[in-house]
This record gives C-alpha cells, sequence and structure tokens, in this order.
C-alpha cells in the first residue's frame, strides 16, 4: 500500500485545499493528514484545532487525520510515507523534507488545486442531513381515523420489541457528485470530474437499517458478490446494529448503483449488477438462513427489486415457512427499470406497489386507482394494499371489515420540497408494516409511514432512520 502525507494547519478550509487533498489522495492508496495544534502553528489561528481537524476529516479523500505538535522532519521520519504533497508554492525551495524522503526512497510531490471548482461546501451540503422541514400532517385525515398526534408516538415506542427479517436485494448507491468543465469540442458532450463521492446502503439493505434504527432487532439475508462492495455492505450493515445473512454468489457482483450529480442534479446512473435469478443451490442457502431465524421473528418483509434474489419458488417456500409460524408477512416488489410483478406475493398483511407496478399486475391502464387496487387485492389475497403514487401521496386500500367491507381513502405527500425521491418507498414499506405488526391500524400506520417517506426524500441519499428522528417530526 503507497502511503500519502500532507501536514499543514487548514486554518479556514476552502475549495482550494479541497482540491490539493483530492490530489494527494489520487498519489497513492491511503491518504493522512497531520494537522498542527494551535500551539505548534507558526500562523495566526482564526478556527480551534479541533474544529480544525473534524473539518479535514470529514472531507472523503482523507482516510486518516490527527492534531501533531511534532516538526515535518519528526513526522516524515516517524511515519515514514511514500509520497508527501506540498503546495505548489514551494516548488523550486529548499526543502529539507527531500533528503529525508531520498533516505529511504520516499517522493516529494508539489500540488497547487487550482482548478476551477465549485465551493466545496456547497457540494457538501448535498450530503447533509435536511434543513427543518414542516411537514404538511393530512389533518381532515386524521380527523376521519379520529388520529392523534400522541397515539402515533405510542405506536412508535411499541416498534423497538419487534423482531424482524428483511429478506431480498442488497443495492449499494454511490452519489458521484461532479464539478461541470464544459462541452467537448469533439462532440455534443457534457464533460465533468468527479470531486466527491458518498456510498449508501440501499435495496433491501436500507429497508433492515430503518429498522434497526427505530430499534428493532433485524436480520437481514441477501446475497451479494465476493468483491469489495460487498466487504464494505457488511462493515456498514454491521455498524447500523443489521445482523447480516450473506449469501454469496461468485459469479455476480453486488449490486452497485452509481449516481453522478452535477448542481444537485442526476446527470447519469450507472448500474452494476446481474438479473438471473439465484442458482437452487443458492435458494437452499437462503432458505436455510430464513429457517434458522424463522422462531425469533414477528414480521418477515419481502423486499423485492427483481435481481434475481427472490425466484417464485423460492418466495412461495419462505411464505410457506412464515405462515405456519404465524409471522405477519409484507412485501414490495419494485419495477421502475426492470421487470417485476408484485402479484406474485400472495396472501401478505401489505402490499406497497406504485400505480405502475399495479397496472403491469393485474393487466390494466384504464380503470380507476379504487377498481386497480381492488384488482391487485382479489389476484394476491392481499389484506391491505398502498398505492403510491408519487407526489400525489399514497392511495390506501384497507384491511376487510366485517360491515364495510373494503375501504380506501387517500394521504397527500407531507413533503412538498423533495430532495432526493430514491429510497422513499422503502421508508414507506418497513414503518408501515412495523406499525401494523405492533397493531396499528392501516389508517395509522400509512401516515407514519407517509411521515417516514417525507424525511427520507427531505435528503440526499439512503440514511437509516432514528425513533427519535420520526418522533421530533411529530413534535416539531
Amino acid at each position: 500500500m503507497k502511503n500519502v502525507l500532507v501536514i499543514g494547519v487548514f486554518n479556514v478550509l476552502h475549495p482550494g485545499h479541497i482540491r490539493f487533498l483530492r490530489f494527494a489522495s489520487e498519489c497513492g492508496d491511503h491518504l493522512t493528514v497531520a494537522v498542527h495544534t494551535d500551539h505548534s502553528s507558526s500562523q495566526s489561528i482564526h478556527v480551534p484545532e479541533d474544529l480544525r481537524l473534524e473539518g479535514v476529516s470529514s472531507i472523503s479523500c482523507v482516510d486518516d487525520a490527527f492534531l501533531t505538535n511534532e516538526t515535518v522532519e519528526q513526522l516524515i521520519q516517524r511515519l515514514k510515507p511514500d509520497v508527501l504533497v506540498k503546495g505548489r508554492e514551494f516548488e523550486g525551495r529548499d526543502n529539507i523534507e527531500e533528503n529525508l524522503l531520498k533516505q529511504y526512497g520516499g517522493e516529494l510531490l508539489f500540488d497547487s488545486g487550482e482548478i476551477s471548482f465549485s465551493s466545496y461546501e456547497v457540494l457538501r451540503q448535498e450530503f447533509a442531513a435536511s434543513d427543518k422541514i414542516t411537514f404538511q400532517f393530512p389533518v381532515d385525515y386524521m380527523k376521519r381515523h379520529r388520529i392523534t398526534y400522541q397515539e402515533l408516538c405510542r405506536q412508535l415506542n411499541l416498534v423497538a420489541n419487534l423482531r424482524i427479517a428483511v429478506i431480498g436485494d442488497l443495492i449499494l448507491d454511490e452519489y458521484i457528485i461532479c464539478d461541470p468543465l464544459g462541452m467537448s469540442q469533439e462532440d455534443p458532450t457534457v464533460v465533468v470530474t468527479p470531486i466527491d463521492k458518498q456510498l449508501f446502503v440501499g435495496g433491501a439493505g436500507i429497508v433492515a437499517a430503518h429498522a434497526a434504527g427505530l430499534g428493532a432487532h433485524v436480520d437481514f439475508i441477501s446475497i451479494c458478490g465476493k468483491d469489495e462492495m460487498h466487504e464494505q455492505a457488511l462493515e456498514m450493515l454491521t455498524d447500523m446494529s443489521v445482523r447480516v445473512h450473506f449469501v454469496i454468489d461468485k459469479h455476480r457482483p453486488t449490486t452497485l448503483k452509481q449516481r453522478y450529480r452535477c448542481k444537485n442534479k442526476t446527470l447519469l446512473r450507472v448500474s452494476h449488477l446481474h438479473q438471473t435469478d439465484i442458482s437452487h443451490k443458492l435458494q437452499k442457502k437462503i432458505l436455510k438462513a430464513m429457517n434458522e431465524v424463522a422462531d425469533d421473528i414477528d414480521l418477515l418483509v419481502f423486499s423485492d427489486f427483481n435481481y434475481g434474489c427472490l425466484p417464485d419458488k423460492l418466495v412461495n417456500m419462505i411464505s410457506d415457512i412464515a405462515i405456519q409460524k404465524n409471522i405477519y408477512v409484507v412485501a414490495d416488489s419494485q419495477s421502475s427499470s426492470q421487470i417485476g410483478d408484485i402479484s406474485r406475493y400472495k396472501n401478505m398483511k401489505l402490499l406497497t406497489p406504485t400505480e405502475h407496478e399495479a397496472r403491469v399486475a393485474v393487466h390494466d391502464n384504464s380503470s380507476g386507482l379504487v377498481v386497480l387496487a381492488e384488482k391487485l387485492r382479489q389476484q394476491t389475497n392481499a389484506l391491505n394494499i398502498l398505492l403510491k403514487l408519487g407526489e400525489e401521496g399514497v392511495l390506501i386500500h384497507a384491511g376487510k371489515d366485517e360491515e364495510i367491507g373494503f375501504a380506501t381513502d387517500r394521504i397527500p405527500a407531507l413533503n412538498s420540497t423533495p430532495k432526493d425521491v430514491a429510497g422513499a418507498g422503502d421508508s414507506m414499506l418497513i414503518v408501515t408494516a412495523m406499525i401494523l405488526c405492533v397493531g396499528g391500524t392501516i389508517w395509522q400506520s400509512a401516515l407514519l409511514g407517509s411521515l417516514a417517506s417525507a424525511i427520507q426524500v427531505g435528503r440526499l441519499g439512503n440514511t437509516p432512520l432514528t425513533l427519535d428522528e420520526v418522533k421530533r417530526a411529530i413534535n416539531p
């Protein structure tokens, strides 16, 4: 591994520093930054050392950062970096570090970081949590179903006792923030350069992470490749308190979706994946993992993205186990850019398709929404259906009542200024299912699911929900 060292004060962190550190990171495999303490710096200090260190550490290309009182010579002798990077203003001067580096084969490089980039702080804000948003609660809806804010909080407090298994496709989402360079002179192509990136757990993985973030005990069963992305997913999910059961398929990559973004807009999406069904041998391994946790779970969630993790036969066998164990079962089958069929999930307590997914499943492009939802219910024998309508909110086709049969209602979108709609359905699925499982009504559950979705779309990338976060949204 090639180690790179940068030493500096970083008094007021600015875009030039970011460009300089990014250049340094590209000079090797591991970038370490030594930040002078308030007492060891020869410059006038404007920002306290702990904040300067925090700022440097938050930069994605920096692997390690620490405060130091050591001189440059002492640091080189102790760390023995393969590469030391200094500012271009030092090039051509007498650099005493060069001789120290040459003694063991190290190298001194210079960079100015003077290429024109957008403000780094503006770019980092894309990844920051949403600003305080006042969610538009559906007051009339709450009156119709006698829902109070106190009751919503009470239901949320119950979910920490749940034991949940999530089965489905693991996806890693990588957001690559770019700066525009202009138009290519050879052809009409926009040219950008990547300046920052961040990796998020997505797919069924974020469904499991949301549940764990809300306090539940969660097992996550999925397929992944034998690659670096699998190792990163394992580490990230473990840090999120999810118990992971990965079945390795060495013939497919761990699904990675990259989004190239510029000026708060997505320019391009690139997906690294296989969509073929997993082999019978791997299906048996997933079934075995399900059998190992079946006696200890209250809720089973199928989070299917139709990338091959859940073939029909496997879904049926897992469903049979759940029925025998009296486990509460819900399902979502997403097919925005792939072929899927939500109707293959039978006898679920909850299905959460989009309008498009429902129409594909029942082969109906003309019926009204209520008729559409009822057709899907009859075809699947589902108890409750949430028909996701994007910016129009969600239509609820509620569970059977002996007196009134099936009832419907609608919740409008609670966040009118979404930042990133990716992951909205995942958060709605798991929160609605969890509240239903602890005894909440479909009306309470759908409202809390809608609130979770509103929180999720208010930020870039998938970040696990927390119980306190949802409660604050209820009681701002």
